[in-house]
């Protein structure tokens, strides 16, 4: 008999223990919007926080950490990482590069380690994203995760 790959939220726990990074993870029904998310979490949209997979134009990739209501700043995260093409890779490209679904990723756990960049609006709060599967969240203290991944901390989003 086989033991079964760890499920995604089996990945975070242990990448997040690894790390010495405390998590909380819970189940949580699905939501139809990030006002609705917040509202079943008990938190501000704002603490809701988007961990989203950006490409390179060498292939590579970089964990975008960006609070709820806001949306990546592409000039500024451009200029952070000192590259003139930056994209968000279809579904399955960001599968391939992180092992986790759209709605799902967060940098813990992923398959391939990428850089993360942390939105500067996320410093000092407690905050939910992706537990690596769907009907799932974590939260986290912000300022744990960006010591865990050593993660660039700048101005890189705007309002949606």
């Amino acid at each position: 008999m086989t033991d079964a790959p760890p499920t995604g939220a089996e990945r975070v726990r242990a990448d997040a223990d690894a790390r010495g990074l405390e998590v909380e993870i819970i189940e949580r029904p699905a939501a139809r919007s990030l006002e609705e998310a917040a509202a079943l979490l008990g938190i501000e949209p704002g603490d809701i926080v988007k961990s989203l997979v950006v490409k390179r134009s060498d292939d590579t990739y970089v964990f975008a950490l960006v609070p709820g209501g806001r949306k990546i700043s592409w000039p500024k995260l451009r200029q952070l990482l000192g590259v003139n093409k930056l994209q968000l890779p279809d579904a399955s490209l960001a599968l391939a590069a992180t092992g986790y679904e759209r709605g799902t990723i967060t940098p813990l756990g992923s398959t391939t380690a990428w850089p993360v960049v942390a939105d500067a609006a996320i410093v000092g709060r407690r905050v939910s994203m992706g537990a690596g599967e769907h009907g799932r969240s974590l939260f986290v203290d912000a300022d744990a995760l960006v010591a865990a991944f050593d993660a660039t901390v700048a101005d890189i989003s705007e309002p949606e």
